[in-house]
């Protein structure tokens, strides 16, 4: 049996005393689609940093494609990328410089035609040539995309990857990951507040509040537990702190 992509055990972090992510525990395995759900403060921002290596945990582990995170990240970051619509490329290089560059920085072989090949598949071979900071939101959200898929990832870690796209164009781009995972079985972590979108692309669901996960399993186990038709619904029942009627006592109590 092949070991998890993502496997998290005891995970903590604190900021000056103020807890942020209380001791969670997860794994994702090779061509899994997981949610990372909670509102605003919940924990997840802080969890994908962690998971990335961008932070280090107080306590607990983080082991990404069977690698510890905190000491050898180094090995496998070639094999894991990462999008979010709010972390800007740099602004005076044109996408095409941008690309080029996480191209070779990652040491993609044949980066001009991997480059030319993303811009034609996500639409972006007309805005090659413009620079990163004149670009509307819903381009920047297709170029960062294109970013994260530039060393075909085997671990593709997203931050909201439809934000500000009209709903023909994220219609598109979740039929694009759906294939792209079927095609390399990658594993994907997402963090939306895009209901509908997690209940196409995920196979489960984790649900944070206050920094601890309170809940997990399938969309349509959650829905069953909760006793609501829609994901939003049992979104607002973590955030708002009511039980569902068939709801489980919670993980963090």
């Amino acid at each position: 049996m092949l070991s998890p992509v993502i496997e998290v055990a005891g995970l903590t972090k604190t900021f000056n005393g103020v807890t942020a992510v209380a001791g969670i525990d997860f794994t994702v395995s090779a061509g899994e689609t997981v949610a990372l759900l909670g509102a605003n403060g919940a924990g997840k921002t802080t969890t994908l940093s962690m998971l990335l290596g961008l932070l280090l945990p107080s306590a607990g582990s983080v082991r990404v494609l069977g690698e510890d995170m905190i000491r050898h990240r180094y090995r496998v970051l070639g094999r894991l990328n990462f999008s979010s619509p709010y972390v800007d490329l740099p602004r005076r290089l044109t996408v095409w410089q941008n690309l080029m560059f996480f191209a070779r920085l990652y040491g993609v072989p044949g980066a001009r035609r991997r480059v030319l090949e993303l811009a034609e598949q996500l639409d972006i071979a007309d805005l090659l040539k413009q620079r990163s900071g004149n670009l509307s939101a819903g381009q920047k959200t297709r170029v960062s995309l294109a970013k994260a898929l530039i060393n075909a990832p085997e671990l593709l870690l997203l931050d909201e990857p439809t934000a500000s796209l009209d709903p023909d164009t994220g219609d598109w781009v979740r039929g694009y990951l759906e294939d792209y995972q079927r095609r390399s079985g990658a594993a994907i972590l997402l963090a939306s507040h895009n209901m509908a979108e997690v209940e196409r692309l995920c196979d489960q669901v984790l649900m944070m509040s206050r920094g601890r996960i309170v809940d997990r399993g399938s969309p349509a186990a959650l829905l069953e537990r909760y006793g609501q038709d829609s994901l939003e619904g049992v979104f607002l029942d973590i955030a708002r702190e009511r039980q569902g009627p068939d709801a489980p006592e919670r993980a963090a109590e």
